[in-house]
C-alpha cells in the first residue's frame, strides 16, 4: 500500500474544525448546539454584494488575471485610502481568501528549515501552512495574565538565529481578540529593521475595534517598506466568508513578483467574488459601524458572563469578535467533546474551539476560543450552558 507523505501525517488538524464529528452526533441525538467554535458572523453580508452578481453583465464565467481584476485593486486601494493606508495596485494580489494569501507569502519568502516567529496563542493555520511549507515556528508566549500582549522585546531576541525570516502577528488578534498598539508595532519594527527581518501581519479584523480605541496598519509605519507583508480579506469585515476573496499587500516589489509566479500558478482568483468585493468597497461607513456596535455589546454580554463563573478567567480583548478564556477544567479538549458527547443543558449545549491547538507549545490545555459571531439571546443562552456545565463537569479541578 502507496504510504502518504511526512508532510501530510505532520499536518496538524484544525482545532476550529476537528470536533465536527462530535457535533454532529449530538445533533442526532436531538442537542441543540450553539457554536462558539467558529468564526462565521451571523450578521447579514451586504445586499449590494449579491445585487452586484445579479447585475454583473456575463456571457462567459472566465479567468480573471492572476493578480485580480485592475478594477478590483483600485476598489481595494480606495478603501485602503479612506483608512489612511497609501499603495497603489501593484502592491496587491488578490488571493482566494486570506489563507491562500498566507501560502503565497510563506512560498515566497521561506525555504525548509527557516524559522518564524510567532507569539502565542496563535490562529492554528499559520501552524498548518508552516509546516507544510517544511517552516519551524517559534513561539513567543504570551500571557492570559497581561491580555495577550506582545512579549518583551528581549523574549524576541533570544530566539532569533540566522535561520529566522519573519516575525508574524495578527492585529487584531485571532484567537485573542488583543490589538496591538503603535508602540508595540514600534518595537516589532525595531526589531525586524535590526535583523533584516520580514513582518507579517494579518489586519483580517482591523475594522472591528472597541472602548475607543484604534487600529495602526503596519503599512503607515515608516522604513518598513521592503519588510513589511500584510494578509487581508473581506470575509470578516463584509461577514462574506463564502466569498473567499482576500489579498496579499505589499511594497517589497521582489516578494510581490515571487508571489505572483504563485499566483499565475494557480490560475486566478474567483471572479465572482471579485465582483462582489468591489462592491462591498463602496458599502456606508454606516454598516461597519453597526458590525461594531453589535460586536460591541455581543462581547460585553460574555464578558459580564464569564466573569461570574467561579474559577473562569477572561481578558477583556480590544477588537475583533473572539475570546480566549481559561477554565477551571482538566483539559479543554476534553471538556468540549463531553459538552458535545455528555451533557446538555435543557437539550442545549456549546461547541468551543480548544486552546492547546493555538499554541505550538505545550500550553493551552486550560483554555478555549470563543467566537461571539451569535445574537445577544443566543449567547445568553450559550452562557447558560457554560454555567451549567462547570457544576457537573467530572473534570473540574
Amino acid at each position: 500500500m502507496p504510504t502518504i507523505s511526512k508532510k501530510g501525517a505532520n499536518m496538524p488538524s484544525s482545532p476550529i474544525r476537528k470536533l465536527v464529528p462530535f457535533a454532529n452526533a449530538a445533533k442526532k441525538q436531538g442537542k441543540k448546539i450553539y457554536h462558539l467554535n467558529i468564526g462565521q458572523p451571523d450578521i447579514k453580508t451586504p445586499q449590494a454584494a449579491f445585487d452586484a452578481v445579479k447585475q454583473a453583465d456575463l456571457e462567459v464565467l472566465a479567468y480573471s488575471p492572476s493578480e485580480g481584476f485592475e478594477w478590483y485593486r483600485d476598489k481595494i486601494v480606495e478603501y485602503y485610502g479612506r483608512v489612511g493606508v497609501n499603495i497603489t495596485s501593484s502592491d496587491i494580489i488578490v488571493s482566494t481568501g486570506a489563507s491562500e494569501a498566507i501560502s503565497f507569502v510563506m512560498n515566497s519568502c521561506f525555504d525548509a528549515g527557516d524559522e518564524i516567529i510567532v507569539p502565542e496563542p496563535f490562529y492554528a493555520n499559520y501552524n498548518g501552512f508552516s509546516k507544510a511549507g517544511s517552516v519551524k515556528v517559534k513561539p513567543i508566549t504570551a500571557q492570559i495574565e497581561t491580555g495577550f500582549a506582545l512579549p518583551p522585546m528581549e523574549d524576541f531576541e533570544k530566539e532569533i538565529t540566522p535561520q529566522t525570516k519573519a516575525i508574524l502577528i495578527c492585529n487584531p488578534s485571532n484567537p485573542t481578540g488583543y490589538l496591538y498598539s503603535k508602540e508595540e508595532l514600534e518595537v516589532l519594527k525595531d526589531i525586524v529593521l535590526k535583523h533584516d527581518l520580514y513582518l507579517l501581519v494579518d489586519e483580517v479584523y482591523r475594522e472591528f475595534v472597541y472602548d475607543g480605541k484604534t487600529h495602526t496598519s503596519v503599512l503607515t509605519l515608516d522604513g518598513l517598506d521592503e519588510h513589511a507583508i500584510v494578509f487581508d480579506s473581506v470575509s470578516k469585515r463584509y461577514s462574506a466568508c463564502g466569498a473567499r476573496i482576500g489579498m496579499v499587500i505589499s511594497r517589497n516589489k521582489e516578494m510581490m513578483a515571487t508571489a505572483m509566479k504563485f499566483a499565475q500558478a494557480r490560475l486566478s482568483p474567483p471572479t465572482l467574488g471579485q465582483i462582489m468585493g468591489a462592491a462591498m468597497c463602496d458599502v456606508p461607513q454606516s454598516y461597519i459601524d453597526e458590525c461594531i456596535s453589535e460586536y460591541d455589546s455581543r462581547r460585553k454580554v460574555c464578558i459580564e458572563r464569564l466573569k461570574k463563573m467561579e474559577g473562569v478567567t477572561v481578558p477583556n480583548p480590544g477588537g475583533a469578535f473572539y475570546l480566549f478564556v481559561k477554565f477551571p477544567v482538566d483539559d479543554t479538549e476534553r471538556f468540549c467533546k463531553w459538552l458535545l458527547e455528555s451533557f446538555d443543558h435543557n437539550g442545549e449545549t456549546v461547541m468551543m474551539a480548544p486552546g492547546a491547538g493555538f499554541y505550538a507549545s505545550d500550553l493551552g490545555k486550560q483554555e478555549a476560543r470563543l467566537a461571539y459571531v451569535l445574537n445577544k439571546e443566543d449567547l445568553n443562552k450559550a452562557m447558560d450552558c457554560l454555567e451549567a456545565a462547570l457544576k457537573v463537569y467530572p473534570g473540574r479541578v
